[in-house]
């Protein structure tokens, strides 16, 4: 059937003549999606009372999964189109030609300075992340938490409190030609001089069964280490938040058993002489999605070859992370206790290892009853 629409021609109708219907899954539309849209799952849009004197328009990540929905809508006797390439197509062309840098440069120096940028120097001065004569190499994956720390580390260069030096190290582990458009489009856009590096982690792990996105990961990091040694660096910073963090305690405790952390900062196991360091671990993620919907900034969420036809355009039960059930739960927690995100944050600040069972060390497990009779 010939029911598709480009986001070109998307531009020109009238507003009150259609609806976008994103099919994505609620974490994937909360991440970036196309003004107006709504948002009703895959799973549920075939079942979903839809209007029928308006053209609907399914958008899916790379309009894949959105053509086969757009055809059953069409059986069902609706005006139903497919978007052409999908979100990550109509992102592309909204990116083009576009020069945001001094709205996004101001925007932190005025109404973000509080919740953004002094969380940011208060992480820099309170852990000691960056010293003087650091060449840190700034990982950026495409996605709204690196590009913020890219800008947050520009006006921390230009402030010249102490001499240091920035990279700003972008991996393309097998993007898709579009994914890696918008990546240097956005860079380009805020004044980001990327340096862009290949490798083929996407097929190593694209075959693997079990646990591909946390070999995926731990490879990332392994290349990000080489390359940014290669450039004379002395750390990798990431792009891991507040909300990172207190979710990794969570997950810890309920998932695994244990009481840790994400460290704001870690000597490498692997790399002699390099550090990896978290300056965004006090900035609150809700602050980091207001930063983005307020400068209309458009980021991809994962570009990687499962989520062109999985997670984010076909989501399905036994894609529901672990993290994002641990986000759920907070937030119910919070309907409560709105203190609840701090107190966690605090608990892994205030341990008293005189009201513990056991702990371990490098030198070992410690039980309390080593002490209890001396």
């Amino acid at each position: 059937m010939n029911n598709e629409i480009t986001a070109a021609q998307l531009g020109e109708l009238q507003d009150d003549e259609y609806i976008i219907i994103d099919i994505r899954d609620a974490g994937a539309f909360e991440y970036g999606h196309i003004g107006g849209a709504v948002n009703i799952p895959q799973s549920d849009v075939l079942s979903a009372e839809l209007p029928s004197d308006k053209k609907l328009i399914i958008c899916c990540k790379s309009g894949i999964i959105s053509r086969d929905i757009a055809d059953e809508l069409c059986g069902k006797g609706l005006e139903a189109y497919n978007l052409a390439g999908g979100y990550v197509d109509w992102l592309r062309i909204k990116m083009e030609n576009r020069r945001i840098t001094e709205d996004v440069e101001y925007s932190l120096r005025k109404k973000f300075k509080k919740t953004i940028w002094c969380k940011f120097t208060k992480a820099i001065n309170e852990y000691k992340l960056v010293q003087p004569g650091d060449r840190i190499a700034v990982c950026i994956s495409g996605g709204k938490d690196s590009m913020l720390m890219a800008k947050l580390f520009q006006e921390l260069k230009r402030h010249d409190k102490f001499p240091f030096d920035v990279k700003f190290l972008v991996m393309d582990p097998g993007y898709s030609p579009e994914n890696r458009h918008i990546i240097e489009q956005n860079a380009e856009s805020m004044s980001i001089p990327i340096t862009v590096f290949e490798s083929d982690i996407f097929d190593s792990v694209y075959n693997i069964e079990k646990n591909p996105c946390y070999i995926c990961a731990r490879m990332r990091r392994g290349y990000l280490y080489n390359k940014a040694r290669e450039l004379g660096c002395n750390k990798i910073a990431l792009g891991h938040h507040f909300d990172d963090v207190i979710e990794t305690i969570l997950m810890g405790m309920l998932y695994g058993g244990q009481v840790q952390t994400m460290m704001p900062k870690l000597h490498s196991t692997n790399f002699e002489g390099m550090e990896l360091i978290r300056p965004l671990y006090l900035i609150r993620e809700d602050e980091i999605k207001h930063w983005r919907d307020y400068n209309d900034l458009h980021f991809i969420q994962c570009a990687c070859k499962f989520t062109d036809t999985c997670t984010t355009c076909a989501p399905d039960s036994r894609s529901v992370s672990k993290r994002l059930e641990i986000k759920n739960l907070i937030a119910e927690l919070k309907k409560v206790n709105p203190q609840v995100e701090k107190n966690i944050f605090r608990s892994v600040e205030n341990v008293n290892t005189n009201t513990i069972i056991a702990y371990k060390d490098n030198d070992g497990v410690h039980n309390f009853l080593d002490k209890y009779d001396s």
